[in-house]
């Protein structure tokens, strides 16, 4: 062993731990892995900068362009209303016809906008049929992971196998050379969900339901403070209103037209004052509005009305790490938290000075109106729509052009780089189309058709994907300029073949490849698994002198099939709170699927892609 490869694999061991004990975000690891191994001198300062020549985070930035305009303009999000409207209560029927829509879609678009959009209307749907809520979202989670595995784009992760594979001069992949693997494995999962999930699956509601709210609508009081109001004179915090026991919630403070924005300790109360607060109180108990407002002195202005809600905390939120109190929460966002689900734990205590955690699931109460501009934040993930759709007229929503337009973007993108590809294997005349510049041409059309403006576009692609992706690029080419690959590929083959004779040596390695990548990919990223693993298996076939085809793709599922762990990947983390689940749901839920996707792609693989 030579030291650089000793430095890489102490690179290698640190990246490990600092994923698995969340040292920092994923992106900010991966791009001081980036740093680290160019200090170490396994990569130069020159080679660098050829991280950002690979094609994949390009690729995945246009391709979240497009995502954003097919979410923007409602059609995963009609279809799943069409399913609410039209399913009956049958819990296996139910299972299937969302786990369906999700995979389909999942295979075009990011998995964690489609799980965004259908969580609402899965909730939706088990609340009005009376199912509980932990049936739906963990089959949900799954489908849309095994989607991702059906093409090319269904997942970053497939992406940058394919960046990976060509920058090692491999046979870049085609868009549905994944479908044979991924459409069976989809539909064995869906099965897999639909027989034995209501049996495995815990009967649980989400943290509405298990602080026994009952009631979630609650109207919103607009108050004014007459002259001979008691109150005048005194610190908010000394008043009836900031009275909690009574369910009393302060949502906004008006003084001479504008909104004070102090904290609510440092607030003394004075005449014409206007209050916006919220009544409401765990199983009743609350204080009588006509009484309270006879009692300090206030006349009510009006209503209106106001919703008891759940917000899932995103892993891009700018809250991740800050406190309710330090974020000024109620005054940026015009809600009031009443409780924080993480961890299957509920903290109704101590919550303002609580660092806040991605996957934590916030109860808040706040004005119905003001869902939307809390989704537009991109903070959260909303797990509630309006009970009744806006007025026509009142509703800003997207002509059907957008929508249409949208879905030909993206249709045209994978028909040209497809098309393209075949023509170019019949005729070499013929150049094929690279998918990268197809999903940049497809991206710029919706820009120049008006479909999405470019601020839509910048918000729509998740910059720590991306960040993290170009870090963990270059722990790759370390580990091909110091030969660590090759070292590990060769420790990996001579083991085997001390153990197993040589015709059976290769179908044994992809066993246990998809196994290890298995198991890596529930602690680590997907993409830094994949970034591990496929050097490593090209090394490995060259050194067994068998195609390395089946092992990447190998790799390439098994990077994605994280059903495990609920911090194995983010659409997990995403339904955690909102379903109530624990870490054992996952557990009991998730492994039998491991194993099936195990069993299942090793079988399939040598006969699609033969050794």
């Amino acid at each position: 062993m030579t030291l650089p490869i000793a430095l890489t694999l102490l690179v290698i061991v640190i990246t490990l731990v600092a994923f698995i004990r969340e040292w920092a975000a994923p992106d900010v690891l991966a791009l001081s892995i980036l740093c680290l191994v160019v200090a170490l001198g396994l990569v130069s300062p020159s080679e660098m900068t050829l991280v950002f020549k690979n094609e994949a985070p390009l690729t995945i930035a246009a391709l979240f362009v497009i995502g954003g305009a097919l979410e923007s303009s409602g059609a995963v999000d009609h279809i799943g209303k069409l399913l609410k409207a039209r399913l009956s209560g049958n819990l296996r029927t139910a299972i299937f016809a969302f786990a369906g829509v999700a995979a389909f879609f999942s295979a075009w678009m990011n998995n964690t906008a489609i799980v965004a959009i259908l969580l609402p209307v899965t909730l939706g749907f088990a609340r009005s049929k009376d199912i509980a809520a932990s049936k739906l979202l963990m089959p949900l989670s799954y489908a849309s992971i095994l989607g991702g595995c059906c093409t090319l784009i269904g997942t970053s992760t497939n992406l940058l196998v394919n960046g990976s594979l060509k920058e090692l001069g491999e046979k870049p992949m085609t868009m549905f050379e994944l479908a044979p693997l991924g459409v069976p494995l989809a539909i064995a999962g869906i099965v897999y969900l639909v027989v034995f999930g209501p049996k495995l699956m815990p009967s649980r509601s989400s943290i509405t339901g298990s602080l026994e709210i009952d009631y979630r609508t609650s109207p919103l009081h607009h108050l004014l403070i007459v002259g001979n109001s008691p109150l005048i004179g005194q610190m908010l915090t000394e008043t009836p209103l900031m009275d909690r026991e009574s369910g009393i919630h302060v949502m906004e403070v008006r003084r001479k037209g504008a909104r004070v924005m102090v904290p609510l300790s440092r607030i003394k109360v004075e005449k014409n004052d206007r209050f916006l607060i919220a009544i409401h109180r765990r199983r009743g108990g609350g204080a009588k509005p006509e009484e309270l407002f006879e009692r300090i002195g206030a006349e009510s202005l009006s209503t209106v009305d106001g919703i008891v809600s759940e917000l899932v905390i995103r892993d891009e939120s700018t809250l991740h790490g800050r406190t309710l109190a330090a974020s000024d929460f109620r005054q940026r966002y015009n809600c009031v938290v009443l409780a924080v689900h993480r961890n299957g734990i509920n903290i109704t205590s101590r919550i303002a000075e609580l660092p806040l955690e991605a996957g934590d699931t916030l109860l808040v109460i706040t004005a119905l109106n003001n869902l939307e501009p809390l989704e537009r934040t991109r903070d959260f993930i909303l797990t509630d729509t309006p009970d009744e759709e806006p007025r026509a007229e009142d509703a800003p929503k997207r002509p059907n052009r957008h929508r249409v337009l949208a879905w030909s973007a993206l249709i045209g993108v994978v028909l040209t780089a497809t098309v393209s590809d075949l023509l170019s294997r019949q005729f070499p005349s013929i150049s094929a189309v690279p998918i990268h510049y197809a999903a940049l041409v497809g991206a710029l059309a919706l820009l120049w058709l008006g479909i999405v403006t470019p601020r839509e576009a910048y918000a729509s692609i998740d910059w720590q994907v991306l960040l993290m992706l170009y870090g963990l690029l270059g722990l790759g080419m370390a580990m091909q300029n110091t030969g660590t690959a090759e070292y590990l590929a060769r420790g990996l083959v001579s083991g085997a073949e001390r153990l197993i004779s040589p015709e059976y040596l290769p179908l044994v390695l992809l066993w246990l490849v998809f196994l290890l990548t298995l198991c890596l990919t529930e602690v680590l990223s997907n993409n830094a698994t994949a970034v591990m693993m496929v050097p490593i298996v090209v090394k490995m076939a060259n050194e067994l002198d068998v195609s390395s085809r089946p092992f990447v793709m190998g790799v390439a599922v098994a990077a994605s099939a994280a059903f495990a762990l609920p911090m194995g990947y983010q659409t997990h983390m995403m339904i955690y709170g909102p379903g109530g689940y624990r870490f054992s749901d996952f557990l009991r839920v998730g492994i039998p699927l491991n194993f099936i996707c195990w069993i299942v792609s090793c079988l399939l693989i040598p006969m699609i892609w033969p050794f």
